[in-house]
């Protein structure tokens, strides 16, 4: 799942894709690079200028509609909480809305069906949207998770969203200091094993700085890192700024299981 930001002050690429061109740049090359869903996102996770939903979606709009005309067969992601943006998104042509909020607007999964989109159910502790952490505590943060990621995946289904669009993410940094997210790193075969596929985002995130101690342009190893432990667990999405490193990791690592062959196997054959 390719990110694509188009706001101004994205924490990582500093509004490179604000403008709708270098938008479409990007995403040509998040496709060649073997990107399977693009999720564009029109408001900063954190603190920042307000933005409204008219805004939001003067961000976001052009793109999907453009994304929709030149990649029919890409899976288009919406990152927003709020309903009446994903149903706007949704009819220029989304598939898949991204509520990394944890459903704040409880009004995003009827959208979602409406639509017949997928949706991701996510994590925060309770915080509302664009609010950081502050203290977060858990008795066990991923049973907390799981708790509510299948509670909103339940809730999902009763308003009518399709089963295989659902997916769950336990949002690491969302609500989380670094050792709730490592730790639901360590142990995230225990979400998979709810049967819900996980969605994990994980690209350049602060708790991949904190335990290296190195700032957001140096995060590539550590990120990878993290990418193949949550494949080798059975994550199924991927949501990545590096496209392409991100790619090789999720193959290598299917390889390794068994459950993708070589893309090439000629040594010692000859």
């Amino acid at each position: 799942m390719a990110i694509i930001n188009r706001t101004p002050d994205s924490f990582y690429d500093n509004g490179s894709t604000f403008d709708l061109e270098p938008a479409l740049v990007r995403l040509g090359e998040a496709v060649r690079d073997g990107a399977d869903l693009v999720d564009v996102g029109g408001v900063r996770a954190g603190y920042g200028p307000d933005v409204d939903a008219a805004e939001e979606l003067r961000r976001t709009a052009d793109f999907v509609a453009e994304a929709r005309s030149r990649f029919p067969d890409l899976v288009i992601s919406v990152d927003t909480w709020r309903s009446e943006v994903a149903d706007e998104l949704c009819r220029l042509g989304a598939d898949l809305v991204n509520d990394t909020w944890s459903g704040h607007d409880a009004e995003l999964a009827a959208v979602a069906a409406q639509h017949g989109a997928g949706l991701v159910c996510s994590h925060t502790g309770g915080i509302g949207p664009r609010t950081d952490p502050h203290r977060s505590a858990y008795d066990d943060v991923v049973a907390d998770v799981i708790a509510t990621v299948t509670a909103l995946a339940q809730r999902a289904l009763d308003a009518g969203v399709r089963p295989d669009g659902i997916l769950i993410d336990p949002t690491h940094d969302f609500g989380k200091n670094t050792r709730h997210s490592l730790e639901l790193t360590r142990r995230l075969d225990e979400l998979v094993a709810t049967g819900w596929p996980v969605l994990v985002a994980l690209s350049n995130k602060d708790f991949v700085g904190e335990t290296l101690d190195v700032d957001k342009d140096h995060r590539l190893p550590g990120t990878l890192a993290a990418t193949a432990v949550s494949a080798w667990q059975g994550a199924r999405v991927f949501r990545a700024h590096n496209v392409a490193e991100t790619r090789q990791v999720i193959d290598m690592v299917a390889s390794i299981r068994g459950d993708r062959p070589p893309a090439v196997a000629r040594r010692g054959l000859a």
